[in-house]
């Protein structure tokens, strides 16, 4: 029983939703689609796997837009279509900020600019406490979804759609695999500056993802559960 956890680029490790898949008895696959070497000209080309190989699949998040095609688009847009092959052939999928975004694309929604970006802690009000509990969640996104035609939006705040199932499909804008060491990767690759220009003190932020770090990794533990226990589950 394998997971693969699609990494888009090379600072954003799975954290705690990975250490839970593996408590759960899976074998954790990790894959990055756009190497340390291309960060900064990421329009790389990426063979991606059967997905029938796969008990799940859990694309991350990353730094680029889900919805712009003209810099990632030789891999995007086959990853798009590789996320509708794993719906047809009901491979269950948690999507995490950017890979939430693509489930919404690949399922006939969209993806856009949010008003202002939302950087740090925020509470959700979720209709499923059992499936997304309000957490707080760590949230380092500037884009957002319209949910897919027949998905059922789970999730939500004044932002932003914040969750949302379809089929054996889970989206979650947020980011619950965050350590205080995957955020000091993205502040050393240009977080640093875009967290200070959204008003913000980088080393506060870290400082309290420390403080917290216990508790971050139970609530990611919780989701990877009813991700498995709720929404894998249903055909």
């Amino acid at each position: 029983m394998r997971v693969l956890i699609v990494q888009h680029d090379h600072v954003s490790p799975p954290g705690p939703v990975a250490e839970r898949f593996a408590q759960r008895g899976f074998e954790v696959v990790e894959t990055v689609v756009v190497p340390p070497e291309h960060f900064a000209e990421p329009n790389v080309h990426f063979d991606f796997p059967d997905p029938a190989e796969f008990a799940a699949i859990v694309p991350m998040g990353a730094p680029w837009g889900a919805w712009d095609d003209d810099t990632i688009g030789n891999w995007l847009g086959p990853e798009i279509e590789w996320l509708r092959q794993a719906d047809r052939e009901s491979v269950p999928v948690l999507g995490i900020c950017f890979g939430g975004q693509l489930l919404a694309r690949a399922h006939g929604g969209s993806v856009g600019r949010a008003p202002r970006p939302e950087i740090g802690w925020a509470a959700v009000w979720s209709d499923r406490p059992d499936i997304v509990s309000a957490g707080p969640w760590f949230q380092f996104h500037y884009d957002r979804w319209a949910v897919p035609p027949g998905a059922v939006e789970i999730a939500r705040n004044s932002l932003a759609s914040q969750a949302f199932t379809l089929r054996r499909n889970l989206a979650v804008q947020f980011h619950p695999e965050i350590t205080p060491s995957s955020l000091m990767g993205w502040m050393d690759n240009g977080g640093r500056s875009l967290i200070e220009a959204d008003g913000q003190d980088p080393d506060v932020l870290h400082g309290h993802l420390l403080a917290e770090q216990e508790a971050v990794a139970m609530r990611a533990h919780d989701l990877v559960d009813a991700f498995l226990d709720r929404v894998a589950v249903d055909a």
